[in-house]
């Protein structure tokens, strides 16, 4: 069996840990069940990762399988790791996604989609990077006294993503610790203004509204300490015709929402503007994804 997890682009800008949206660029687990235990690795991004049972994907699987009482199988792993990790663009949630998902499978899919989100929330944290990582496109993330409320707002099929990554690890610890522990009321105000603003560009496919939408007063501002030549980026990008700009969940990756048309000027112009503060990127156009996790038969 093949499981197939999205990369994610959280907050976009003012939906702090609420909204997200799911990118066509993968990692892949391939489980082989009644195999001696073994995880190989593959792909672009395989630096510390674990190959033993402190792996994280291993340890979600066990994590669902003791949930509900299922003998642990042995099963051997291969990893296929596209998704770089510390940038900001969800690894640590297709990790926990996948194994949750493999591990459902495995055990004769006894849980729902929404009661996978319910333990993927409480294993990562962050509801805005696994909601669209386990239903697919543009997603909101409710928190309710009875768990996670899911709503996909949107599939985003006239959208492109250039997303641009630093070559800077930022874990998210590091980048939630500079944050101040209050907010003023105006800053809460503009940011739910502006939520509301991003949700409604999203439902009616009216993406010019989404350069001001995608302002944030409660998590950029501070980050930006961390990310040399950040908003002159994100600026750059909107010059060069990128409908909107934002921060990809705590950084350092950078994304820019454009039409087909502009996609090429703005990947360049960011990749230039970035480069004029001494920071080396890499630069992906990327379409939405639909579908969320998703398992083949082998």
């Amino acid at each position: 069996m093949i499981v197939k997890i999205p990369a994610t682009s959280a907050n976009l800008g003012p939906g702090f840990d609420c909204l997200g949206l799911a990118l066509q660029l993968y990692n892949s687990i391939t489980i082989e069940t009644d195999r001696p235990f073994r995880i190989s690795l593959t792909g672009t991004y395989n630096e510390g990762i674990a190959t033993d049972e402190t792996n994280l994907v291993w340890r979600t699987m066990r994590h669902l399988w003791e949930s509900i009482n299922y003998p642990i199988p042995t099963v051997a792993l291969t990893l296929e790791n596209n998704i770089p990790p510390a940038r900001g663009l969800g690894s640590s949630s297709a990790a926990i996604v996948g194994g949750l998902a493999a591990a459902n499978v495995i055990a004769g899919t006894p849980l729902s989609k929404l009661e996978l989100l319910q333990i993927a929330n409480t294993l990562e944290g962050h509801p805005d990077n696994v909601t669209p990582a386990l239903y697919g496109g543009i997603t909101l993330a409710v928190s309710t006294e009875n768990g996670i409320l899911p709503r996909v707002l949107g599939q985003g099929t006239n959208l492109k993503a250039v997303v641009l990554i630093p070559n800077l690890r930022l874990k998210t610890e590091k980048a939630r610790s500079i944050l101040p522990p209050n907010v003023s009321r105006q800053d809460a105000v503009f940011n739910i203004s502006h939520a509301g603003l991003l949700i409604d560009a999203f439902i009616r496919e009216n993406y010019p509204l989404l350069k001001e939408a995608m302002r944030d007063m409660l998590h950029q501002n501070q980050r930006s300490v961390l990310i040399p030549g950040m908003f002159e980026t994100l600026k750059a990008a909107e010059q060069a015709g990128a409908y909107g700009t934002a921060l990809s969940g705590s950084g350092p990756t950078l994304i820019a929402l454009v039409p087909e048309i502009s996609k090429d000027d703005v990947r360049q112009k960011m990749l230039s503007t970035i480069g004029q503060f001494g920071v080396e990127a890499q630069a992906l156009t990327l379409d939405m994804d639909h579908e969320g996790v998703i398992f083949s038969e082998k």
